[in-house]
């Protein structure tokens, strides 16, 4: 969203929002001190990933202070909502969809880290990338995720094709594949981030000039009064790079709806070559798979126009309000020293391949960039261009492209069009007006905007009982209108839906998966908000350390749970998050998986449960008690 948006999505919200200046400023938010003498700090993570290993090591390597782990969302647009509605963000955010273009309005909220010593950590040239023009850093670049194109190289080998150096070796690679009856390069058109990484790692050398780096900080340091559309010297090449890149890589009719499950897919299956995705997938392929998965770079002319397409794993920021209570910065500045400290990182990066931005840190990079090696020594690591109107441009601009709407000229001009007068469609459109407020604070009885949202997807099906597990809610409930991705923020992600009829026997079984810590000492929970949320039941639960939890009563209706009676019953969640042994380790037992599997209500996700069940509430309902926690003494 252009700086010059953001004064009227101020104004748009109404006035009901100034009387909810409260909302969510509890302990557990503010990160001010409880009554244990312990210093909170809250923290909102961009994502579930980094609840693996992360989360755990903070809370074990800083005993002495309470953590509050939130799934947020992975946009800037979300923080600068929580403003809006005149709430106070969390003392450390995480965001990896990142420019200070888009950062520019969160400034006045944050703490200005250039004179910090965790700053003098970094290579200058990185933190050089977020300084602003006053000379303030107020977003520190945690490892870089490094996305390019990944190869099979065992095709590559069992075909006798050697692995490309160079583009027009790459094309040669595509056509031998073709010809052979596989499909030389394939990648999820259908989304964003793929049409603009495609789009900007074809033309990496392009972006990297002169002209390039030149624009790049006139357009992250516009103003209000000053928009920066594209170049007519280097933008004109990246569009003319590809429309030819498209033609290479035989783009074909319906080709830009493909979605990653079927592309990695027929990747796994050996039927495609070469798909663009990152050095953490290869590795998990390679190690999952046995297929022998590496990356190769965005090529150029010559070997010595490679370079590869990296991002920070995300960007981390302090609010202003840490420096009003010196302890508190004092405690949050050693979070941050230890977050990006050699054993932190490795912890963020959680085993997949990353490369570092810090000096001390040596982050040994695993064999699938072993092929470029050569990008890597001579710095040539592009770092994506990742404004939210460049993402959504991009994928708009590109799929016209795809379908023949659009040749490299017409491109060029939409998106400047766009780019100097963006409109982002899905903050338009009024969805409701909410009169309630509820806090995502988790209270005694568990979190209200949770359980208000629980109760609001019930809706959508009437059942009798709905369960929510992995993180549910991403923020507290407001008063005031709500546009479509406004809703959409209150979702900590667009997970599946399941739903049909369970015995109490099993709805028991179900609630243990989700609460118990299992005989090997995998725990489904670990953190008090992650408990599942739940609609039509409540339940209660024994502490019997800090984080870990024992089922012990489920209530249906005011009675017990009959394990011999059958309850219709609505599932949300996602399954990698307490299955996956990176994260909770706590698979779901086989009987009750393949049950529920065929419970899948297909093209179906939370997303458009939530927006069906809104059209019967006409906004998010009233929250219950859910939840009760007893202490083991």
């Amino acid at each position: 969203m252009k700086k010059k948006k953001i004064t009227s999505l101020i104004l748009a919200v109404v006035t009901g929002a100034v009387l909810f200046a409260g909302c969510g400023k509890q302990n557990e938010s503010t990160g001010k001190a409880e009554d244990d003498g312990k210093i909170s700090i809250s923290m909102y993570m961009y994502d579930r990933s980094m609840f693996k290993e992360f989360t755990p090591w903070l809370e074990e390597k800083f005993p002495d202070i309470e953590f509050t782990f939130v799934q947020s969302f992975n946009t800037m647009e979300y923080y600068k909502d929580l403003l809006t509605r005149d709430e106070e963000i969390p003392d450390i955010i995480t965001c990896r969809r990142f420019s200070l273009n888009d950062a520019a309005p969160l400034a006045e909220h944050l703490m200005d880290l250039s004179q910090t010593e965790v700053a003098g950590t970094f290579y200058t040239s990185y933190l050089d990338v977020n300084r602003e023009t006053g000379g303030a850093i107020r977003w520190l670049p945690m490892c870089a995720e490094v996305d390019s194109i990944m190869a099979n190289k065992d095709l590559f080998d069992e075909y006798n094709i050697p692995l490309p150096t160079n583009y027009a070796e790459f094309v040669e690679a595509i056509d031998a594949f073709e010809d052979l009856g596989f499909k030389g390069f394939q990648t999820d058109w259908f989304y964003d981030y793929s049409c603009l990484e495609t789009m900007q790692g074809c033309a990496a050398s392009d972006l990297m000039s002169l002209e390039g780096t030149q624009w790049r900080m006139a357009y992250e340091s516009e103003t209000e009064d000053h928009q920066v559309g594209l170049d007519d010297v280097m933008w004109p090449k990246v569009f003319e790079k590809y429309e030819q890149f498209l033609k290479d890589v035989r783009i074909e009719p319906g080709d830009e709806e493909l979605q990653f499950t079927p592309v990695t897919e027929a990747y796994r299956e050996g039927k495609t070559a070469m798909i663009r995705n990152t050095a953490a997938l290869a590795d998990d392929i390679t190690r999952e798979d046995g297929l022998n998965s590496v990356i190769l770079p965005y090529f150029g002319e010559t070997e010595d126009d490679n370079w590869l397409l990296t991002y920070p794993m995300c960007q981390l920021a302090v609010s202003h309000r840490v420096e009003e209570d010196e302890a508190k910065k004092d405690a949050v500045m050693e979070v941050l020293m230890a977050i990006f400290s050699e054993e932190g990182q490795k912890h963020v990066a959680a085993g997949t391949s990353v490369l570092s931005y810090n000096k001390e840190v040596k982050i040994t990079p695993t064999s699938c960039l072993e092929y470029v090696q050569d990008c890597i020594d001579r710095n040539h690591l592009y770092m994506r261009l990742a404004s939210t109107e460049v993402f959504a441009i991009s994928q708009d601009v590109g799929h016209k492209m795809m379908t023949g709407e659009y040749d490299a000229k017409s491109a060029y001009e939409a998106f400047n069009e766009q780019l100097v007068d963006y409109v982002d469609p899905d903050a338009e459109e009024i969805l409701f007006t909410q009169e309630t407020a509820y806090s995502n604070d988790f209270g005694e009885h568990g979190s209200p905007a949770a359980s208000s949202l629980m109760n609001t997807l019930r809706e959508a099906f009437d059942d009798q009982i709905a369960v929510g597990y992995s993180p549910v809610a991403s923020t507290s409930i407001y008063p005031g209108t709500y546009t479509m991705q406004q809703a959409k923020w209150i979702l900590t992600a667009r997970n599946a839906i399941y739903r049909g009829e369970y015995s109490g026997e099993e709805v028991h079984r179900i609630m243990e998966w989700l609460v118990n810590v299992k005989e090997d000492g995998s725990n489904p929970i670990r953190h008090r908000n992650l408990m599942p949320v739940t609609s039509g039941l409540s339940y209660t639960v024994t502490e019997e350390e800090k984080g870990k939890f024992h089922l012990e009563e489920i209530i249906v209706d005011g009675k017990p749970l009959d394990d011999h009676a059958t309850y219709t019953m609505l599932l949300v969640g996602a399954d990698t998050f307490l299955e996956h042994e990176t994260f909770c380790n706590c698979p779901m037992p086989e009987d009750l998986k393949a049950k529920r599997e065929a419970y899948l209500v297909s093209d179906f996700s939370s997303q458009e449960c939530m927006q069906e069940a809104l059209t019967k509430t006409k906004q998010f309902v009233e929250p219950t008690e859910y939840v009760t926690i007893m202490q083991n003494n």
